[in-house]
């Protein structure tokens, strides 16, 4: 069977690689297999073992040739010879040489990869795990390694099916385990083992805790030397972290049995020069994701997450890890900015959602005298000066973090907001060591006034935090002045938001020239100043008023929002500050109020336009890859050398797709914020249908038939009156019904009909526009019927070629069939002509018979006549010998007695022989 099994194999080499003499690498696999399994001396059977193992090792078209039939064989070689130390070790080498890739230039990503199909054909063999789980248990140190290497390729590469085996042999995890308390080089090929077992694979995550794993990775880290260790404390980290990723019950162990000290203590830096290698950069970046998993809480479906969370911060606060945090990620700037990234994002999730961890960050200072600062500043500085995109990321989300939901941290921010004079203002960021956190912040905001515009988006990010639903916030802010320029306005005092408008449009100039900043970044700085003004305008009445007091921003704002060669999100996010500024908008200026927001909304983008935006904001790339909070992704030996480095976003890259968003607004633009515009856009379309619905304003009206005349009496001229007063109600009652009505379609549906404008003749617009929505209607009717006719007659088109085809199919078959009819009928004169004709043509067969049987007859007389002369030889024989028998004095009777019987009886012996 086995045998056969390998014969169906031959060629499969030739079949795959493509190689022409495959059938030679098949045979001289078989060869060698065929001595391992019948050889009679064990010298030989282990010299095939090497040989075998050799040329696997270095030619694919060999791995795939035993790949194909030489497991069984090395599986019961691993069976029975136990014993034969040396020939298992071959085996196991063998095995560990068919599932390794050989690495060759890189070829097409279709080609076969022997290396991964051996992987699958092995990890499908019977009994094949249980039997190398119990090779764990052998003495010999290449024994346990080589089978350590076996069960990591099969992780590797069908990772489900070899978890599903293990979790099926009795004692397999502690025998696993059992190999990192083995010598070094066993202990760190268990420890990658354990590693790819433990990915995504619940249940093994909690044998193993329960088997110990806690303490055993930390003291392999800490005899390693914690972050200055090796890969082996990476490898160490990785497990942990699998063993910690949303698995809320162990997070629970972890901080009950063995703490959290070791893991704090990884985040120590020690000595005095704080060298960073790539390995310690990594080392510490895990250590970092661990803080993150615990921070997390565990997994979202998990009941017991927050509480979970909360006693995990709390623990962690405990045991001084904020400090180390701010060391990292805040106060040594020489740390590599990958690690300051990831301390500040830890910092971040340390303070969100907690008072007392928000006011312990508020009150930590870093630095020394007389050089002291608070934190809070320090991550504002870096905010500021930072010329990395990501750590600009990071420090806005601790900035962000500090605010959510902290009334009392956004006023404590908000009162340091203190205006300095124009020389303070323009002076550099390095001469803002003794500034306040606000004055530091203003400083920030107007140095867009000497083009520096990505520094006060920036700073307008944070404003945006401080301002987020606190509505004092937002009223003191209004209160700010910025001096402006004194050769431009004499010294004059302007708004803060005012000046954050003209930096919205100086960067939406500059888009059209070749300046300081490229495209891309120019669409994240107007991006970022329209969200502070979203957020500033929302639920403040106040700030819309001071936003429409220079009436050239409304206009812009119009402009903006249909610019087409502005991005989706641009025009997007101008058109939420429009609508905030008509549902916001208690001003009763006629200028100014709702009425001739929407008015200007409709005659100069039309509401259907308007509308549109909303739509092609939501479905943009930016919001729909939004997510609540940052993501991280897991450090693996694989992805280690792509994350070390934390680079900036290609600009040159996205100057080629100039109305894509820039992909940082994917972690500027939280999930509360798009929410609320969410929130802001139905609100936005209800407030502009019911401006729709009620008068523009109160006038009264006194047309000359309210007059008395002066032969009416009171009672006909009351009479008068009141008939009158209802005629004017209905009227009206119908006008606001049909404008609502109207409004309300052209919202829900986005129509293409411009809505009617507002002033005298109301009437006759609302009949005027009710007629051309009917000849618009008309008119698609017809182009419908037009599309459905050049349909129609498209499909008569098709049907009638393909009648022509079946007719000439048709008449093709009956030309064939009547070729047939008139073949066969001259098939049949033929035979009946020969049939006539036989006579001459074809032989007698009873005459051929006749003659045979007489020949045979005559050829069987001769041999019998034949016979009957030997017989008759013979006859005159036995009569000769007869009479000399006579002569001689014997009995011939007697002598002939029972001849015949004894030929019978030979003859009935041949038959039986015979049968």
């Amino acid at each position: 069977m086995r045998m056969d099994l390998m014969s169906g194999y031959k060629g499969v080499v030739g079949l795959l690689v493509g190689n022409d003499n495959s059938s030679n690498e098949d045979r001289y696999v078989e060869r060698l297999l065929d001595r391992i399994s019948n050889g009679k001396l064990p010298d030989d059977r282990r010299n095939a073992i090497a040989e075998l193992q050799g040329v696997v090792l270095e030619n694919e078209a060999f791995q795939l040739a035993f790949g194909a039939m030489g497991f069984p064989i090395m599986l019961s070689v691993l069976k029975e010879e136990r014993d034969d130390v040396e020939m298992v070790r071959g085996a196991l080498e063998t095995l560990v040489s068919a599932l390794t890739p050989i690495n060759h230039a890189k070829g097409s990503s279709n080609e076969v990869q022997p290396a991964l199909m051996n992987t699958d054909l092995l990890s499908r063999e019977a009994d094949c795990i249980s039997l190398l789980l119990s090779l764990l248990e052998e003495d010999d140190f290449y024994v346990r390694y080589y089978t350590l290497q076996i069960l990591t390729a099969l992780l590797t590469n069908s990772p489900q099916r070899l978890q599903e085996a293990i979790l099926t042999i009795p004692r397999g995890i502690t025998r696993l385990m059992d190999m990192l308390m083995d010598r070094e080089v066993i202990r760190n090929e268990a420890l990658l083992l354990l590693t790819h077992l433990t990915r995504e694979a619940e249940e093994i995550q909690k044998i193993l805790v329960f088997e110990g794993a806690f303490e055993k990775i930390f003291g392999i880290i800490k005899e390693e030397g914690n972050s200055d260790g090796g890969v082996v404390v990476q490898d160490c980290l990785e497990l942990l972290n699998n063993l910690l990723r949303s698995n809320a019950s162990n997070q629970v162990l972890l901080r009950e049995t063995v703490g959290l000290d070791s893991l704090v203590l990884i985040l120590k830096l020690r000595g005095s020069s704080f060298t960073f290698n790539q390995q310690k950069t990594i080392n510490l970046l895990s250590a970092l994701e661990t803080i993150k998993l615990l921070l997390k809480g565990g997994s979202e479906s998990d009941p017991g997450k927050d509480m979970n969370k909360q006693a995990n911060k709390t623990t962690l606060v405990q045991k001084k890890v904020l400090e180390h945090l701010l060391i990292l990620g805040v106060e040594s700037q020489w740390v590599p900015v990958a690690i300051r990234c990831a301390a500040m994002q830890c910092i971040g999730d340390l303070i969100v959602g907690d008072s007392k961890n928000r006011d312990l960050l508020a009150g930590k200072v870093l630095g020394e005298e007389p050089q002291v600062e608070p934190a809070l500043n320090s991550i504002l500085r870096i905010l500021l000066r930072t010329s990395n995109m990501q750590e600009f990321i990071a420090a806005d989300y601790i900035l962000k973090s500090f605010c959510e939901k902290n009334a009392d941290g956004q006023s404590m921010l908000a009162s340091t907001l203190i205006p300095q004079p124009y020389s303070m203002n323009h002076a550099f960021l390095e001469d803002d060591v003794s500034m306040s956190f606000g004055s530091m912040l203003l400083h920030g905001l107007t140095l867009g006034e000497n083009g520096d515009l990505e520094i006060s988006c920036r700073a307008a990010s944070v404003l945006s935090h401080i301002l987020k639903d606190h509505l004092q916030c937002k009223e003191k802010v209004l209160q700010i002045e910025i001096e402006a320029a004194p050769m431009q306005s004499l010294g004059a005092l302007e708004p803060l938001m005012h000046r954050m408008v003209k930096y919205l449009a100086i960067a939406s100039s500059m888009k059209s020239q070749v300046g300081k900043f490229s495209t891309s970044e120019n669409s994240y700085v107007q991006a970022i100043i329209l969200k502070l003004l979203i957020t500033w305008l929302a639920d403040c009445p106040s700030a819309v008023q001071c936003f429409l007091d220079a009436r050239p921003h409304l206009t812009y704002l119009l402009e903006l929002v249909s610019n087409l060669s502005e991005t989706v999100c641009i025009r997007g996010f101008a058109a939420v500050v429009l609508g905030e500024c008509v549902i916001y908008n208690k001003s009763t200026d006629s200028g100014k109020d709702a009425f001739a927001i929407v008015d200007a909304i409709s005659q100069k983008i039309g509401l259907s336009s308007y509308f549109l935006k909303f739509d092609e904001m939501q479905k943009s790339s930016i919001f729909v890859s939004v997510k609540s909070s940052l993501t991280y992704q897991s450090f693996t030996r694989s992805s280690t050398s792509s994350m070390v480095d934390i680079e900036d976003v290609d600009d040159n890259d996205l100057s080629e797709k100039k109305n894509l968003d820039h992909p940082i607004l994917s972690s500027i633009l939280d999930s509360n914020f798009v929410n609320l515009v969410k929130s802001l856009e139905a609100d936005i379309r209800e407030q502009i249908v019911e401006v729709f619905s009620r008068p523009k304003m109160k006038v009264a009206v006194v047309p000359a038939e309210l007059e008395q005349r002066s032969d009416e009496s009171d009672a006909e001229y009351i009479k008068r009156m009141k008939s009158f007063v209802e005629k004017q109600c209905s009227e009206i009652q119908d006008l606001v019904l049909r404008n609502a009505t109207l409004a309300e379609d052209l919202a829900k549906t986005g129509s293409t009909l411009q809505p009617e404008q507002k002033g005298s003749g109301g009437s006759d617009r609302i009949q005027i526009e009710t007629l051309r929505r009917d000849l618009q209607e008309a008119s698609q009717r017809l182009e419908k019927l037009k599309e459905e006719r050049a349909k129609v007659e498209s499909e008569a088109i098709m049907y009638r070629n393909l009648a022509g085809k079946t007719e000439a199919d048709l008449r093709s078959l009956s030309d064939a069939y009547n070729s047939l009819e008139q073949a066969n009928l001259q098939l049949e004169n033929e035979v009946k002509a020969l049939k006539r004709e036989g006579h001459s043509t074809f032989p007698d067969v009873e005459a051929i018979k006749s003659e045979a049987r007489e020949e045979a007859q005559k050829e069987s007389e001769a041999e019998l006549n034949d016979l009957l002369v030997c017989l008759g030889q013979e006859q005159s024989k036995v009569d000769k010998l007869s009479a000399r028998l006579l002569e001689l004095g014997e009995d011939v009777d007697k002598l002939l007695e029972g001849i015949g019987d004894e030929a019978g009886a030979a003859g009935d012996e041949d038959e039986e022989d015979d049968e």
